[in-house]
């Protein structure tokens, strides 16, 4: 295996240091610490988003921290959750004195330690709410899980918490935005070849040439079943049917999605896989209002794809057409300048 590494045990704090060179109008770190915070801080008085999880999944969780997103993100070593005191370091960084949205993923290590430190902050008279997100389809318990995983569908919910964040809302007006996400979010992804690890410099698991694995997660674990690789079009047959099935999408109604690279598929495979996702939607009258594809959330070097589904119902069409400022989304004309 080889890698673009200089040591493998200073990965993250290379990778922060390397964030912050390179995008120095949006990120700072917070010193001593694996947390990047918001060059320019929400105004007194506004509600902080905080993030994060395990390094490995670029550019979440840093690559949204900005105008309209994250106020801070804080990254665990690679698959692995963030300890509670790094999390305590990002809520501080994000407290304006309005509260702080906390947003996690529903892996056991991250609930557990991002609740830890929601109990630090309360001693410290920093008022948090916790929303979980849940969004994948594929898996309802595992190894790392109580319940269904958090994958991609999880930037829908930091888009939309910051916009009404940045907005003035209030802590509750926030949490209840966000929830309304993750009510109406779901996600499914598959891999075509397995990632690497690099302090295991060996896959996570092993495919054969003509295999695929369904409905993964994002820290290299196996999905729900292997089977024989399809073309691309049955499997936005296969994914959508299941993600429409749970989310009882009916004909006529709106929704946003999310076309999601793994780490290591070619932008090309990507278009043409969004090409059939789109002849999907048309067959069934599902209408498509906003669509986003690239790398959203990855898995290191893994090759495949996953997709996230969002009916938009409510104000979540105004939040996700706000304008944002990050690394890793850009849109609209900030209100601010």
């Amino acid at each position: 295996m080889k890698k673009l590494l200089d040591q493998v045990e200073n990965i993250v704090d290379d990778a922060l240091d390397g964030l912050v060179w390179a995008f120095p109008q949006y990120l700072q770190r917070v010193p001593g610490t694996h947390v990047l915070a918001r060059v320019e801080p929400k105004g007194a008085g506004k509600v902080g988003i905080v993030s994060g999880g395990g390094s490995g999944h670029e550019p979440a969780h840093g690559g949204y921290v900005g105008y309209g997103m994250l106020d801070a993100a804080v990254a665990g070593e690679v698959f692995t959750s963030p300890t509670p005191d790094q999390i305590l370091e990002g809520i501080r960084a994000a407290n304006h004195g309005a509260g702080v949205l906390l947003v996690v993923k529903n892996y056991t290590g991250d609930v557990m330690n991002f609740e830890i430190a929601q109990d630090l902050a309360a001693e410290e008279g920093i008022q948090t709410q916790t929303v979980v997100v849940n969004d994948d389809v594929a898996v309802e318990d595992s190894l790392y899980t109580t319940g269904r995983r958090g994958i991609a569908g999880t930037i829908f919910v930091h888009k939309i918490a910051g916009a009404l964040a940045e907005s003035g809302a209030s802590l509750e007006s926030v949490r209840d935005g966000a929830e309304q996400v993750i009510h109406n979010v779901r996600s499914m992804g598959f891999a075509l070849t397995p990632c690497t690890v690099p302090a295991a410099m060996q896959p996570s698991f092993t495919l054969t040439d003509d295999e695929m694995e369904m409905g993964i997660g994002i820290h290299g674990e196996p999905g729900t079943h292997r089977q024989k690789v399809k073309p691309a079009r049955e499997l936005a047959d296969e994914i959508l049917h299941q993600i429409a099935s749970d989310l009882a999408l009916k004909p006529g109604e709106d929704i946003a999605c999310i076309i999601n690279g793994m780490g290591a598929t070619p932008l090309v495979e990507l278009a043409v896989f969004a090409k059939d996702v789109a002849q999907w939607f048309h067959q069934v009258q599902v209408n498509p209002k906003f669509v986003m594809m690239g790398e959203y959330m990855t898995s290191l070097d893994m090759a495949g794809a996953s997709l996230s589904v969002l009916r938009l119902t409510g104000d979540i069409t105004q939040w996700l057409l706000a304008a944002c400022d990050t690394p890793a989304w850009r849109q609209g004309v900030r209100h601010d300048q």
